[in-house]
């Protein structure tokens, strides 16, 4: 099959293009933030490997988000 250039494309065709690229985008950028902001102890891995592996797209960010991390500990009232 023959790739269609941006103007070949129906209006909803562009529209999910775009859908998918801002939820990538989307997606990326709150990875990134997050590994920024979370202290070392509370990622499984090295922080180094996981900012490179986040732009392995689709997988990097949500990996990172759904497996990367862990829970912050909670503060025990008492």
């Amino acid at each position: 099959m023959a790739k269609k250039t941006w103007q070949e494309l129906s209006g909803p065709q562009k529209a999910a293009v775009l859908t998918a690229v801002s939820v990538e985008l989307a997606l990326t950028a709150t990875a990134l933030v997050d590994l920024a902001r979370r202290p070392s102890d509370q990622v499984r891995g090295r922080k180094g490997l996981w900012a490179l592996g986040i732009f392995v797209q689709p997988v990097g960010p949500v990996l990172y988000l759904a497996w990367g991390r862990h829970a912050p500990a909670r503060a025990v009232e008492g």
